[in-house]
C-alpha cells in the first residue's frame, strides 16, 4: 500500500535546519530565520525555488514509516545527481542517529541495490561524509566544497572491493567522472 499521500510536513521542518538554502544565505545545519516554530515555514507560499524543488525521502518513499519522518528520525533523505546518489543528511545534534534501527539497515539494502550501477549512498554529518557500501562503510571525514567523492572498484590485497576516495575538484578521475554525474562534491547542499 502506498502510504506517501497520507505523509505530511505537519510538525517537521527538519529540512530548514539541516540542508543549505543559498538563496537565503542560509548554511546547513542552522536553523533558517524563515522556520521561527520550528515545526513548519513562514513563508512557505512564498518560499524560494530550492525549497520548492526539494523532495523529502520520507515523504517520496512509500516504504518509509513513520519512524522515518525527519522530526523523530534526524535524518533527511535526499536523492541527488539525477537518481545516481541517495544522501542522508543527519541532524548534528545526533551525530549517531543513522546508525540505528531500522536507518543503518535500511542504508544497507539501498547500497545493495546502488552498487551494481555504480549508485552512491551517502551520509552526511554536517561536512563529515560516510560512504555506505553492502559489505562495509567508509568514513571519508571532511569533505570541503572543494572536493569530491568518488566510487569505484579499488584493488586490494583480497581482490577488487567497491569503495570510495576523495580527491580534489580539479583532479582528472573526477572531471571525468563528473561528465558522467557519478560524482559527490562537498559543497552539494540538500
Amino acid at each position: 500500500m502506498d502510504n506517501t499521500a497520507k505523509k505530511t510536513c505537519d510538525g517537521c521542518a527538519m529540512c530548514c535546519m539541516i540542508l543549505s538554502i543559498p538563496s537565503l544565505d542560509k548554511p546547513r545545519n542552522v536553523w533558517c530565520r524563515h522556520c521561527s516554530t520550528r515545526k513548519s515555514c513562514d513563508i512557505y507560499d512564498s518560499r524560494p525555488n530550492e525549497c520548492r524543488s526539494f523532495h523529502c525521502g520520507w515523504l517520496s518513499f512509500p516504504e518509509l514509516g513513520d519512524e522515518w519522518k525527519p522530526s523523530h528520525s534526524k535524518i533527511v533523505i535526499a536523492g541527488e545527481l539525477n537518481g545516481r546518489r541517495l544522501t542522508a543528511y543527519v541532524d548534528p545534534a545526533r551525530p549517531d542517529a543513522w546508525r540505528q534501527e531500522p536507518y543503518y539497515s535500511t542504508f544497507k539494502k539501498w547500497a545493495a541495490a546502488a552498487a551494481p550501477a555504480g549508485g552512491q549512498v551517502i551520509v552526511a554529518v554536517d561536512q563529515h561524509m560516510h560512504a555506505i557500501f553492502p559489505d562495509h562503510d567508509a568514513d571519508l571525514g571532511v569533505v570541503t566544497p572543494d572536493q569530491r567523492i568518488i566510487t569505484g572498484y579499488m584493488d586490494t590485497p583480497y581482490g577488487l572491493r567497491l569503495d570510495a576516495i576523495v580527491v580534489g575538484k580539479d583532479d582528472p578521475r573526477a572531471k571525468a567522472l563528473e561528465m558522467q554525474g557519478r560524482v559527490m562534491d562537498g559543497k552539494k547542499s540538500g
